[in-house]
């Protein structure tokens, strides 16, 4: 599926296929050594690392010295291999980055090297994520499975799948119910005439808490009831309860999107929960009819402990559906609708029983592409001083976030230039700043790892941050824009940084792909930062400006390339590259 693109490691397999052959008398094909390639523990043990292993098995030798037979029979190696040398059970190349660089640097600059083909036969996909539920604040650890989501929507999109985004949002159930219950029976006050969504939030938190404090009194039994009348009113869609649920959800739905036209975000189609409940039980009828589905103390579902899953409950007592029954019915309309060969679900780790159900569910009911679905897990987002929660109302509220990130970056970072640049500049910049940071703060985290939000350590410009690669992008546009154009096209590569700097951007796609492969942005992200200092040492140490042709145009070219790959990265991340920071 994914394509060996990387021109410099293609001809070395090459190379070394055509050596093996020679020297073991067997063949090994060049794309299966392209994909066995890995780094060496240090630049001084080289720049590529091939490990012999499989082929000493296969020549009934040892690795150690598979490796020295190998180096021998090398006797031709490709323009920009220096040297070989035999470590162990792995044969290291190094490399001469100034051959690399001057057949690299004009592809990244051209755009060329952006617009390779990364893969073949993709299959089309769906990523569905975002499933944030109505009538509840939108807070900041709802930001990690957006921006998760997001990023490899776009990972998948430049490595070349057919991508369908999908998000979708539970505008139904009991805290609906409970939100609704709060507004009718206790809310006294006024409703707000702007940012109604976020304070319909409030009200779910007023309504749980009100439900607790009242449980174990004479009042729970008539909380109950009322709570199951409005449920009922919902279900069939007609009555005040429904009317009231048609309104507020609309206010939630304008959240929503407030927050996804600010964090950039685009769905090419919105499923609803309220969409496919009756469907979803209609479906479950059926299969219960046809004697997949059992009967179990009034409930209908599915026995799974043969797998060790347990009972999957479908429909419960009073006939309603549960989240399995919808997301049964959910992947049959997925595939069925827009045509997808897989289908990525973006959750978090409470649900992996929860998916591992379905997935064996849908097995069971013969539906084909059951081994087609993937629940990407990922970890939760707490504050220093633990975790949040939406019923309790410790949260921090996106909107609120948001503004404070702005007035923050403004003061901190933006005020040198109140002289220069206009309000509106000086805005949107914030803005982009305070995308930056969140979208790389939510990314950079391996998604099996706990986040910790710190917005003071997310603003940082002297930490790994995106603030701190944004601010090496500015850096490097503005050098160029007062240093002008380069005078000659010829890369000269002669300090060690320079080529640091060439080893890394050679790295972009490669890196790129193994970040969409693995479903994990944050190798992308440390690549960034490890670019962005990269160049930062460079600069420190090859000045740029004051040198002598043809080094100052060689050195032009190489902060060009730099800044056009920290963009696209950048991009590839959900955020934006300020010119000017």
């Amino acid at each position: 599926m994914f394509i060996h693109h990387d021109c410099f490691r293609k001809e070395l397999a090459q190379t070394l296929s055509t050596a093996i052959e020679k020297s073991f008398g067997f063949p090994l094909v060049w794309e299966k050594i392209y994909a066995q390639f890995g780094a060496t523990p240090s630049k001084e043990a080289g720049d590529l690392a091939f490990p012999l292993f499989t082929i000493a098995k296969e020549a009934k030798s040892n690795p150690a010295m598979t490796a020295k037979t190998l180096e021998a029979a090398l006797t031709e190696l490709p323009e920009f291999v220096t040297k070989t040398q035999a470590q162990g059970p792995y044969l290291n190349f190094f490399f001469d980055f100034n051959a690399v660089a001057n057949k690299l640097i004009p592809n990244i600059i051209s755009g060329e090297m952006f617009s390779q083909k990364l893969t073949e036969n993709a299959p089309r996909t769906m990523i569905e994520y975002s499933q944030p539920n109505t009538h509840k604040e939108l807070h900041v650890g709802h930001m990690r499975n957006l921006c998760l989501g997001d990023a490899l929507i776009r990972l998948h999109r430049y490595t070349g799948f057919d991508i369908v985004a999908s998000t979708f949002p539970g505008d139904v159930g009991t805290h609906v119910a409970k939100c609704l219950w709060y507004l009718k029976f206790h809310f006294q006050g006024e409703i707000p005439k702007e940012k109604k969504g976020a304070w319909l939030g409030g009200m779910y938190s007023s309504a749980h808490n009100k439900l607790e404090e009242e449980r174990g009194t004479e009042k729970e039994e008539k909380n109950r009831e009322q709570l199951t009348m409005i449920l009922k009113e919902l279900e069939q869609k007609s009555g005040e309860y429904y009317d009231l649920w048609k309104e507020t959800r609309e206010w939630s739905i304008e959240l929503m999107n407030e927050i996804y036209n600010w964090a950039q975000v685009k769905f090419d189609v919105w499923y609803w929960e309220s969409e496919v409940d009756s469907s979803s039980v209609k479906l479950a009828r059926e299969y219960h009819k046809k004697g997949l589905f059992i009967e179990d103390k009034g409930c209908i579902g599915v026995d799974l402990t043969p797998w060790k899953l347990g009972f999957c409950m479908l429909l419960k007592t009073d006939g309603n559906g549960l989240y399995a029954t919808k997301d049964i019915e959910l992947a049959r309309r997925k595939f069925q609708d827009y045509k997808i060969e897989k289908n990525v679900y973006v959750v978090d780790k409470r649900q992996e029983h929860h998916f591992k159900q379905v997935f064996k569910v849908l097995e069971l009911m013969g539906f084909e592409q059951a081994d087609k679905c993937y629940h990407l897990q990922y970890d939760f987002v707490e504050l220093p001083d633990g975790a949040m929660s939406s019923r309790k109302g410790n949260i921090v509220p996106l909107q609120s976030l948001i503004e404070n990130m702005v007035q923050m970056i403004k003061e901190q970072y933006l005020s040198r230039y109140k002289d220069e640049w206009d309000e509106k500049q000086i805005e949107s910049t914030a803005q982009i700043v305070a995308r930056g940071a969140i979208k790389y703060g939510m990314t950079r985290i391996d998604p099996a790892k706990k986040i910790v939000f710190d917005m003071k350590e997310w603003l940082k410009l002297d930490g790994e941050s995106g603030p701190y690669i944004q601010y090496a992008y500015a850096r490097i546009n503005s050098m160029l824009m007062k240093l002008g154009e380069a005078k000659t096209s010829e890369l000269k590569i002669e300090a060690s940084q320079e080529a640091d700097l060439t080893a890394l951007l050679m790295n972009f796609n490669h890196v790129v792909q193994q970040a969409t492969q693995q479903y994990k942005p944050s190798v992308l992200t440390s690549y960034l930062y490890d670019l962005a200092r990269a160049y930062n040492s460079f600069y420190a140490e090859c000045p740029v400006g004051p040198a002598a042709e043809p080094t100052r145009s060689s050195r032009l070219h190489l902060s060009r390339a730099t800044a056009d790959t920290l963009k696209k990265g950048l991009s590839l991340l959900g955020i934006e590259a300020p010119e000017k920071m």
